[in-house]
């Protein structure tokens, strides 16, 4: 095969196979990743037929990387990120130290050396954004609270992950590889320069880059040109991320982000996601191949019970870990389990931390493959995890004292104050969530002297709310117990303003059950659901798209009409 036609011969194949292979998959009701995996199996090196140029896929992974974490970074605000902080920033450090000792006794197990059971560790702690994103964005959980603290926890893994990938090779002699030991002066001026280089990066990023990008945006979007629009935005994400790893150390993934965060101070930051959404999808398919044309389908017969092993590590033991650090920070079971599905798998992180650990010969041989079919085999079944979520909530609930006990747990935030003004607690106005839409609303009830309790899941901004003197009560608006404190029983109004439509019969149903005279008012940005929410719940349903044409429309006759 000619050299120059490998890209396209790469593209065609991958894509071509990808959609057949998706399309069977979801005709049997199996996730369309299934088959975009399976397509990487069958191009791959390690079966018989066509072998697609695993290096030119790889870097066309890269790209969908680049670009599906760019498109988050559109929809994820610094704001967002900080919220999550405090549940993000020291639950993700546990939990790798966690999966990083099961997987470094799983190696020791085996016989393998210090420094193989660490990289081993190491790779199966780090959980892949991309096959997360995707199914957030499936589910439609991408902007919920729970949402953004699963892609915050996978930012700081991401972070944390960079500093492992710079302070590897000098640590490598010491750990029994193939490079010289550095001393301890070395390592720790190795630390602070990339400790360094990634300060300097954020803050260049949040500094110069919100004001500069959304200005190039702007100059852009002034000439009208669609196409030089699209170009921008791509260039910007590839640019952008290329830049942040040459200068800055930093990963591909994480400077595409960080870019998209940026840009979305620009008023043109939705324009700009739908553009790039077609790219986006087609190359985070080229990712899954790229995946599949990795994996030796020989470990599964040679190394059984190993790969077994793995997979147990990956999806059994980082979730448990996961659930048990987000009930530790008095997270409802719903988080708890959502965090454990996004963290039972491993992704690209993994294949970088491999390659490394092959190269300074610290990992064995057969390490990468056992890592390779974990990570295939994870992703595969990740949707089932996610889908799992409401069953296994639901049969604990029924079976575990403990679980009840969860939802019932002695905790101030979660029931309102004995000094709340009693004219919160009648013919008020129920508020679930308190984001950009519920704010709005809120400064509107307040501005009409109507009075209101506010429902929401992020535990900071209730405490400040409280401090603000609002009534607020913590908690998922799903669970009957969140609603009685709101004292729905006694409330005129129910308004559901979170982006997070998943559970919103159930917390129509626990409304009408306490206050069958009681009115909902719902936010949705699906025209399917809302249409349907109308017509079986009979309640009132604001869609996103029609209510800012109805608000154009009206200004646009106001203004034709003469006077």
């Amino acid at each position: 095969m000619p050299h120059s036609v490998s890209l396209i011969n790469t593209i065609a194949a991958g894509l071509g196979l990808a959609l057949i292979l998706g399309f069977l998959a979801a005709r049997v009701r199996l996730p369309a990743l299934v088959g975009y995996l399976l397509a990487g199996v069958i191009i791959g090196p390690f079966t018989p037929g066509f072998v697609a140029d695993a290096e030119i896929a790889a870097q066309l992974a890269e790209i969908g990387v680049m670009l599906l974490m760019f498109g988050v970074g559109l929809h994820f605000s610094l704001d967002d990120l900080l919220a999550v902080r405090k549940i993000a920033v020291p639950g993700a450090l546990v939990q790798i130290g966690v999966a990083t000792l099961m997987g470094g006794a799983l190696a020791t197990w085996w016989g393998w050396n210090l420094g193989g059971a660490l990289v081993f560790g190491l790779a199966l702690s780090v959980a892949s954004t991309v096959v997360l994103l995707r199914a957030l964005e499936s589910l439609g959980l991408l902007d919920s609270y729970t949402g953004r603290i699963a892609v915050g926890w996978l930012v700081v893994e991401d972070l944390a992950m960079v500093l492992v990938l710079v302070l590897l090779p000098p640590l490598a002699g010491t750990l029994g590889g193939a490079a010289d030991g550095a001393d301890a002066s070395a390592i720790w001026t190795t630390l602070g320069i990339t400790l360094l280089q990634v300060g300097g990066f954020v803050a260049l990023m949040l500094v110069v880059g919100r004001r500069v990008f959304p200005w190039i945006l702007w100059q852009v979007t002034r000439t009208n040109s669609r196409e030089l629009f699209t170009l921008c935005v791509v260039a910007a994400a590839v640019s952008i991320a290329f830049a942040s790893a040459a200068l800055f150390g930093v990963s591909f993934a994480l400077g595409a982000f960080f870019a998209g965060m940026v840009m979305r101070e620009s008023e043109f930051s939705q324009r700009a996601a739908e553009e790039s959404l077609p790219l986006r999808d087609a190359f985070a398919v080229l990712f899954f191949v790229s995946v599949g044309m990795l994996f030796d389908p020989s470990v599964l017969i040679e190394r059984p019970l190993q790969v077994l092993a793995v997979v147990g590590v990956i999806v059994v033991g980082k979730s448990i870990a996961a659930c048990v650090l987000v009930l530790a920070f008095r997270y409802p079971l719903n988080t708890a389990l959502t965090v454990s599905a996004s963290l039972a798998q491993i992704g690209e992180f993994s294949f970088i931390l491999v390659g490394l650990g092959v190269a300074l010969k610290l990992l064995p041989p057969e390490g990468q493959s056992l890592i390779l079919a974990g990570a295939l085999i994870s992703i595969a079944t990740n949707p089932l995890w996610f889908s799992l979520i409401a069953p296994i909530q639901k049969w604990l609930r029924a079976h575990s004292s403990f679980a009840r006990s969860l939802d019932a747990r002695d905790d101030p935030l979660a029931e309102l104050p004995t000094t709340t003004e009693a004219r919160y607690l009648s013919r008020q106005v129920v508020l679930v969530g308190y984001g950009r839409v519920g704010r709005r609303i809120a400064a509107a009830l307040t501005a009409h002297h109507i009075p209101f309790v506010v429902a929401e899941q992020n535990r900071e901004l209730v405490e400040k709310l409280r401090a603000e003197g609002v009534a607020a009560v913590w908690g998922d608006a799903a669970e009957p117990a969140v609603l009685i404190q709101a004292h729905i029983a006694r409330a005129r109004v129910l308004v559901v303003a979170t982006p997070d439509a998943m559970n919103v019969r159930q917390m129509i149903e626990t409304a009408r059950t306490l206050n069958p005279s009681i009115e909902t008012v719902i936010r949705s940005h699906n025209e399917d659901e809302a249409r349907l929410l109308t017509q079986e719940a009979a309640v009132t349903v604001f869609l996103g798209e029609e209510e800012l044409a109805q608000a154009m429309a009206r200004d646009v006759v106001r203004r034709a009409v003469p006077a």
